[in-house]
């Protein structure tokens, strides 16, 4: 196995498996199995434009729009605030216990867009998984674009495990005790991520 998809299959684990409103959300679909497949889906299409826009140098070329990044970083803290608040309202709210069979109070179109701004307005995205992987993929000159392949097939397999995998921890989730808990901790997760990008940090 190259060496190149090793590496870049390592970096972007190391990079999507720590805890944020993108993994958050994923968890939570799977878990009431709401349109996991498309949000799975969606998660892996901007995965891969994201990975291999950094490969191909895009890294550079945002480096020198800083305007554009500190808009996402403002628009993307007030996303968080708001998801994060509705999540604590919920759980503050919740007396009964979920369907975790069904989503149907949930439109395909909601849990698409969602997906879509928890990516795409976190500036954070941009300076990891675009510059950073992009500049190590870059120092490995023609086998960069199989660094990016390894990259986005870590991707892809955390994806696909956390939101299929999420149904396993359905039985947990019966107890509405359960998501209250859930719906805490992505409440205050999202809230603690808002105020990281407005500090800028």
């Amino acid at each position: 196995m190259s060496a190149a998809l090793i590496a870049g299959f390592a970096l972007s684990s190391s990079l999507i498996l720590a805890i944020g409103a993108q993994n958050a959300f994923v968890l939570r679909q799977g878990l009431r199995r709401a349109h996991v497949g498309a949000v799975v889906a969606v998660c892996c299409l901007s995965e891969a434009i994201l990975i291999f826009s950094g490969v191909a140098g895009f890294g550079a070329i945002a480096s020198r729009a800083p305007w554009a990044i500190e808009a996402m970083r403002w628009g993307g803290a007030a996303f968080l605030v708001i998801y994060g608040l509705r999540s604590l309202r919920a759980a503050w709210m919740q007396t009964d216990a979920l369907e975790t069979g069904t989503g149907a109070e949930q439109s395909l179109r909601a849990a698409l867009g969602t997906a879509v701004l928890l990516t795409w307005a976190n500036p954070h995205v941009y300076l990891d998984t675009v510059g950073l992987i992009g500049a190590i993929a870059a120092t490995y000159g023609a086998d960069r674009w199989t660094f990016g392949a390894g990259a986005l097939s870590a991707s892809v397999l955390f994806f696909a495990a956390l939101g299929y995998g999420a149904r396993m921890l359905a039985p947990v989730f019966a107890r509405p005790a359960a998501w209250r808990a859930l719906d805490a901790v992505v409440g205050v997760t999202m809230l603690a991520l808002a105020i990281k990008l407005v500090l800028g940090a």
